[in-house]
């Protein structure tokens, strides 16, 4: 059963959903109230984030099933707060195209937790499937300060 929970952040609403005591999706807008342990935490560490006090979320994700997917999950995940990867540094990790990966990061089910907007193009930003679009990358790498970015 999928229990959601709206959580507050600084980008608007978001919508946290978990199955069993996995975190499965995480969404832009208001949706449901469930009350759940794994819930409460993710609101808990999402607003600690937010307040710059976290920086590296300890939730338990459910990864893609794809080994691709999965390998591209694994590398955004490793990517440090404050720091980027590009696309074709990623590419190299899980030997397939830098285009695989955009489309792998864009199908993100969990952004933030898992941080996809640290991965930017060789030669920019690169896109971002989240509501806001680039606007809420970039607003996510300044709130992480991120290094040699001239945002």
């Amino acid at each position: 059963m999928r229990l959601s929970a709206t959580v507050p952040s600084p980008l608007g609403p978001l919508c946290v959903s978990a199955e069993g005591d996995t975190i499965v999706r995480l969404d832009w807008g208001a949706c449901g109230v469930d009350e759940s342990p794994l819930l409460a935490e993710a609101g808990r560490q999402l607003a600690a984030y937010f307040d710059r006090r976290l920086t590296r979320f300890d939730l338990p994700i459910s990864f893609p099933a794809t080994p691709f997917q999965h390998g591209v999950m694994e590398a955004m995940h490793a990517i440090p707060f404050g720091a980027t990867r590009t696309y074709g540094e990623i590419a190299d990790y899980v030997e397939a195209p830098a285009q695989a990966v955009g489309q792998a990061c864009g199908a993100n089910p969990v952004p933030i937790l898992i941080p996809c907007h640290r991965v930017l193009s060789a030669t920019g930003l690169g896109g971002y499937s989240g509501k806001g679009g680039v606007e809420t990358k970039v607003w996510l790498l300044r709130h992480e300060g991120a290094a040699g970015l001239l945002l």
